[in-house]
């Protein structure tokens, strides 16, 4: 298959919905330092502490993707090449307590933006980042999951993410519109929410070092094996996209390897500063989790020329020292 070329003039004008989030605000960075003209979108309660070093240099609006109103004036007057559509409930855990709310900002604000680039004439791409846990539990248990797997999504979050899927196949076929999606595995790094398992071990034993915290750790089920890629790498992904994805074609972004989360415990234990005991949080365990994820990256590799960079001991250490020094702060 031909690799779908398409290079990223400087200056042109790019949509980032969720900009000051994890994965955003090193997409605001990847773009900025590649010369694009940043357009950042951001929800009425965000904060922007992700993107303080870097906010001058962005224009920023504040609303809610669920206005689709606000979404056709606000595409229809900054004319973008590009769409990166990361914004979204991104937790399965708040998805399971906020069911209502993920699928109003995941489905519906997917469905505004996708209306309201139709008219857009010199868009050239439209990123949409998807999600493994659209997979939902894989039969047999470790098979590694390639692109053509079909979706039995067992959470909020995982229905939410292959409807807004299915949502931009229609609107690529019926509309046109350069629709490339990045069906993204699991990833970590500084500046991720503590809503997520590495962060929170990683918080917990920078405040345990502080004298913050007793020297003990409240963990849920640890069994999981998760492909864990490192945020930064996955950035780099979504820009390899916009160049060289083919519009109507998925890709996998994962290490292609899987990691238990008693392992990555145990590498970010050993890298604490004093002896931390284990406790089992029952608040910390769900029903829904799927076992095993484990994604065949060939795809991206092949197509993209994407290869992750980081170690995922270098992303662990990097991790934990960003929340050493947020604990400090």
């Amino acid at each position: 298959m031909p690799i779908w070329k398409d290079s990223v003039p400087r200056k042109s004008k790019a949509i980032i919905t969720g900009v000051a989030g994890f994965a955003g605000s090193y997409l605001a960075e990847k773009l900025l330092s590649e010369g694009l003209e940043i357009y950042g979108l951001l929800a009425p309660p965000e904060k922007t502490d992700n993107i303080a070093q870097i906010s001058r240099q962005i224009h920023l609006d504040r609303f809610d993707l669920t206005n689709r109103a606000k979404m056709a004036a606000y595409v229809k007057k900054i004319k973008p090449d590009y769409i990166f559509h990361l914004a979204a409930m991104a937790s399965v855990g708040q998805s399971l307590r906020f069911e209502r709310l993920t699928y109003e900002v995941n489905i519906f604000g997917t469905l505004n933006l996708l209306e309201a680039a139709m008219p857009a004439r010199n868009l050239r791409k439209f990123l949409l980042v998807g999600s493994a846990d659209s997979y939902g539990i894989i039969k047999p248990k470790g098979k590694i999951i390639k692109e053509t797997d079909p979706f039995q999504p067992v959470s909020p979050y995982g229905i939410s993410k292959a409807a807004a899927e299915y949502l931009a196949g229609y609107y690529l076929h019926q509309y046109h519109i350069p629709v490339v999606i990045a069906r993204s595995f699991n990833h970590t790094g500084p500046r991720q929410s503590d809503n997520f398992a590495i962060p929170s071990f990683c918080r917990q034993i920078a405040e345990i070092e502080h004298g913050l915290r007793k020297p003990q750790m409240a963990v849920g089920d640890l069994s999981a094996r998760r492909d864990l890629s490192d945020v930064r790498d996955i950035v780099e992904g979504y820009f390899l996209l916009v160049q060289k994805g083919k519009p109507g074609e998925v890709y996998h972004l994962c290490s292609g390897r899987t990691v238990s989360i008693k392992s990555v415990l145990e590498k970010l234990l050993r890298m604490s500063k004093i002896k931390i005991r284990k406790v089992i949080d029952e608040n910390r365990l769900r029903k829904s989790d799927i076992p095993v994820l484990k994604g065949d990256n060939s795809k991206a590799v092949r197509e993209l020329d994407w290869k992750p960079r980081y170690s995922l001991e270098k992303t662990l250490k990097d991790t934990l020292d960003y929340w050493r020094e947020k604990v400090t702060e």
